[in-house]
């Protein structure tokens, strides 16, 4: 086996053909590209894995990869064959069941996706929330903010640092625009909720060191590079209170179409039921 690798290795590099070619190159024995026992690996296989338009080296890495996965499963295989008694290696039932759990779920999934209504609004986000805000308590704080990661010594440091804590729409504009020249980074969250590991990730520190150095509605920290990272914090929700409508909305509406999925196969099933009662395909014998 390690013979034809080095062959097939080395007859691909030197080629330098299209990755479909490459594949071509492994060939040794017709159409045969690896064997494991009484196991053979033969080219069309090989080549239904390999996308097109890849380089040779990333064809030979992905067929590479393929054959051992191939000769792992096939060495198992034979083991299993040679070791594990007829009743052991009996899995008919399994399969059957396996193959009824995939027909169900493939028609569920057709069957959802014909009916499934995906869009939900303001109102029923609305509504769902104030029904159910004892489930929206947050783990950890969430905040609205604007960052800059900016040289200690640059002269712009402190005008950009006062521009990005305006609340005039012109001033964090502005602040804005210099960073863009004078910040190695620069952000404005202020219309968006994150949480505080988000935040805390810029400043490399975990969340809980990051508002320890709150002062304020300002968060300073030097990077250890000649460095500082500010952040404005416009907005602060604690962990333990209820989070903001807005910061919850792409989990409700994932809840709520999860709900309707969850009633459109209950109906399902019950149709099915009362459907085979019917045409009386369904009985229940009495003992």
């Amino acid at each position: 086996m390690s013979r034809w690798f080095s062959i097939l290795t080395a007859t691909v590099i030197l080629a330098a053909l299209p990755s479909c070619k490459a594949v071509q190159s492994f060939i040794h024995d017709g159409e045969v590209v690896a064997r494991l026992g009484d196991h053979k690996l033969y080219l069309s296989e090989l080549e239904s894995i390999i996308p097109n338009g890849i380089s040779p080296e990333d064809s030979i890495n992905l067929a590479n990869l393929y054959i051992n996965s191939w000769a792992t499963d096939k060495a198992f295989q034979d083991i299993a064959e040679q070791k594990l008694s007829k009743e052991e290696k009996d899995v008919s039932k399994e399969l059957d069941a396996y193959r009824q759990s995939l027909l169900r779920y493939r028609f569920e999934q057709r069957y959802i996706a014909e009916r499934l209504d995906t869009s939900v609004t303001d109102k029923e986000v609305e509504e769902y929330y104030d029904s159910h805000k004892d489930n929206f308590k947050l783990e950890r704080p969430v905040l609205k903010a604007r960052f800059m990661k900016i040289a200690k010594a640059s002269p712009n440091l402190q005008k950009i640092r006062k521009l990005m804590s305006s609340d005039d729409v012109e001033d964090v504009i502005a602040a804005d625009s210099i960073a863009f020249n004078s910040a190695q980074r620069y952000f404005d969250l202020s219309d968006k909720w994150v949480d505080a590991v988000t935040l805390a990730a810029e400043f490399g520190v975990d969340y809980v060191q990051m508002l320890s150095r709150k002062n304020g509605q300002f968060i300073e920290m030097p990077d250890g590079e000649d460095n500082l990272c500010v952040a404005y914090i416009t907005d602060f929700v604690k962990a333990g209170e209820t989070a903001p409508l807005d910061f919850c909305e792409g989990r409700i509406k994932d809840i709520i179409i999860s709900g309707r999925k969850h009633k459109l196969l209950t109906t399902l099933e019950q149709d099915l039921i009362e459907d085979a009662k019917v045409k009386e395909n369904f009985e229940i014998y009495s003992r």
